[in-house]
C-alpha cells in the first residue's frame, strides 16, 4: 500500500506573526512548526505502515525552509519527502494551493492520501477536499479513526456529539483531526537518517495538468483586503456604581448571558 501525506509548515505564533505588504504572511521571517492536524495524519499513516507495511511519502508546498518539516516527518518514520517550491507558487490561496499539490501528486502512485483537517494559519479546511476534487477521488473528512479492509478504507467521521462510519474504495483522500491520535516522537536514529536523507525538490515544471492561471497569487480568487497581527478591542461598557449595586449589576449581566 502506498500512502501520500500532505503536511504544511505553519507559523509558530509564540514567535509572533508578520505580514508582507500585500497582506500575505511573511513566512520566511517567522518561527515555524508542522501543522498539528497534519502531524496527526502523518501518525495515522505511520501506524498503517506499522500494520500493513505501507510506503509513506510526505509532500509539502512552501519555501525552501519547508524541508524542515519533511525531515521531521522522515525522522518519525516516513520513507520519502517531496518539497514543492517555486517563486511562481507564492501567495497561493486554498484554490491555488490545492491545484499545486494535486499537480504534484499526479506524479505519484497512491492508494491513500491523508491531509490534516485544516491548517492553523488559515483555518479553512478547504485544501484537502479540493485536492480530492482535482484528482477525482472520494474524500472522507474529520477522521477520528481509520481502518483498512479489502482495498477499502473505513473511517469514523466526527459529527457534532456522535460519529458517522463511512467506507470508501481506495484510492481515497482522508482529512485527519488532531484528536485522531498522539503523534510519536522522532527517534535519535531517525533524526540522523533524516538529516542525511535526500529530499526531492519539484517546481512548476513538475506539476502535471495544472494551468498557470491557477497558480500562485495571480491564480488565487481569494483576495486579502486587510491583514493585521493586532486586533483592537472595544472599550466595553463602563458603569460607576456603589458596591451593592455593582453586585446586582454583574449578577444580572450573568443571567442575561445565561452564565448563571
Amino acid at each position: 500500500m502506498k500512502i501520500v501525506v500532505c503536511v504544511k509548515q505553519v507559523p509558530d505564533t509564540k514567535g509572533g506573526v508578520k505580514f508582507n505588504p500585500d497582506g500575505t504572511l511573511d513566512r520566511g521571517a517567522m518561527l515555524t512548526i508542522m501543522n498539528p492536524d497534519d502531524k496527526a495524519g502523518l501518525e495515522a499513516a505511520l501506524r498503517l505502515k506499522d500494520q500493513y507495511g505501507a510506503e509513506v511519502t510526505v509532500v509539502t508546498m512552501g519555501l525552501p525552509k519547508a524541508e524542515e518539516v519533511l525531515r521531521e516527518a522522515m525522522a518519525m518514520g516516513a520513507d520519502k519527502g517531496i518539497l514543492v517550491t517555486d517563486r511562481v507558487l507564492g501567495g497561493a490561496d486554498t484554490w491555488a494551493t490545492s491545484q499545486t499539490i494535486a499537480g504534484a501528486i499526479r506524479n505519484l502512485e497512491y492508494d491513500l492520501i491523508i491531509t490534516g483537517r485544516q491548517a492553523i494559519d488559515g483555518d479553512t479546511a478547504q485544501v484537502g477536499p479540493q485536492i480530492s476534487e482535482h484528482l477525482g477521488i472520494p474524500v472522507i473528512s474529520y477522521a477520528q479513526k481509520i481502518e483498512i479492509e479489502d482495498g477499502h478504507v473505513i473511517v469514523e467521521r466526527q459529527y457534532d456529539d456522535r460519529y458517522h462510519v463511512l467506507k470508501a474504495k481506495m484510492p481515497c483522500l482522508i482529512t485527519a483531526l488532531a484528536e485522531l491520535n498522539e503523534p510519536r516522537y522522532m527517534t535519535p536514529g531517525g533524526i540522523f537518517d533524516a538529516y542525511n536523507a535526500e529530499i526531492t525538490v519539484w517546481g512548476r515544471a513538475n506539476l502535471v495538468d495544472v494551468d498557470d492561471s491557477n497558480l500562485g497569487l495571480k491564480g488565487s480568487p481569494t483576495q486579502i483586503a486587510k491583514a493585521s497581527d493586532k486586533v483592537r478591542k472595544g472599550a466595553g461598557e463602563k458603569v460607576n456604581l456603589d458596591p451593592a449595586a455593582s453586585v446586582d449589576y454583574i449578577v444580572d449581566k450573568l443571567k442575561v448571558k445565561h452564565v448563571i
